[in-house]
């Protein structure tokens, strides 16, 4: 299995309105994640890493205005940096999503939670804040 973690955020019970009303909350997280299930292959096959290292450059250098190309570094350096590397290849054979955003609590409580992840300075809870349920 691998899990891939998106948003997530600590949920204070302190932004409840039912704090104040029955006192009856607790600390929560909020999250976003996916697990993808199915057999995993290692590999270290340098010619094969190379491709790899390769491609995954290529998606993510392209947008630039002067992409970086793994040609541009010496051969041998890029042949001692593929040491350190091991491959995975795992064709997905299930995969399961889970969203858990307070959608539980009711409007007020929702509001608040907004409120309070909203005022912080990390960009992680202001992120959850917008993916909580209006």
């Amino acid at each position: 299995m691998l899990l891939f973690t998106g948003p997530n955020a600590y949920i204070t019970p302190s932004w409840y309105a039912a704090k104040a009303a029955t006192g009856k909350v607790v600390p929560t997280w909020n999250y976003v994640a996916v697990e993808a299930h199915g057999t995993v292959e290692f590999f270290d096959d340098q010619e094969r890493l190379l491709d790899v290292v390769t491609r995954l450059t290529q998606i993510y250098e392209q947008p630039r205005d002067r992409p970086w190309a793994v040609g541009d570094a010496p051969p041998d350096y890029i042949k001692s940096q593929l040491r350190g590397i091991i491959g995975i290849r795992m064709p997905i054979a299930r995969m399961e999503g889970k969203r858990k955003m307070s959608q539980n609590r009711n409007a007020e409580d929702r509001a608040g939670i907004i409120g309070g992840l909203s005022r912080s300075d990390d960009p992680q809870d202001t992120t959850v804040a917008r993916l909580v349920p209006r």
